[in-house]
């Protein structure tokens, strides 16, 4: 189910940022660079919601092969699935593999309905122009530190319970 939420949460805002905003053009150097500002120099913190596209994966890396992109993705997709319903045998990890597979599918929807990948949070970091990412992206990193976190706190305990 929280696969589901996701997937139509990184949708909707996806379609609302493609229907009302322009493109983001660094010929705006200056907050909110084309699109809507949430908050400027928060503690040297500036955040703006905008329209960006990325044709790669993470900060655009491998743009140019974007055809070779989409059958890794179709793959690792298809290996977590895979994994999530037939050898996951700990239960938490449902909600992190969740996350994960929800945040690149609707990456991948994207690039069939777009031809590429919608992005639209901006912050710019004490002075730092992070990449820009979007929904989908979020649920992939919080489901992967999930995992991290999970895994550590699990060894953990064993390690602490063997002693």
């Amino acid at each position: 189910m929280l696969g589901v939420f996701v997937l139509l949460a990184d949708f909707f805002t996806k379609q609302l940022v493609v229907e009302t905003l322009p493109l983001m053009s660094y010929h705006q150097p200056y907050y909110p660079y084309g699109g809507v500002g949430v908050f400027q120099n928060l503690f040297g913190l500036e955040f703006s919601i905008v329209h960006a596209i990325n044709r790669g994966a993470a900060w655009g890396m491998f743009a140019n092969w974007q055809t070779y992109l989409m059958i890794v993705r179709f793959l690792l997709i298809g290996v977590l699935v895979v994994y999530f319903l037939f050898y996951n045998k700990k239960r938490s990890w449902n909600i992190p593999l969740a996350l994960i597979i929800a945040g690149a599918l609707g990456n991948i929807i994207d690039y069939f309905l777009y031809g590429h990948v919608i992005d639209m949070f901006h912050f710019i970091l004490w002075g730092y122009d992070y990449p820009v990412f979007n929904l989908a992206d979020s649920a992939i990193f919080l489901g992967i530190a999930s995992l991290f976190v999970i895994t550590w706190l699990e060894k953990k305990t064993i390690k602490t319970l063997s002693h």
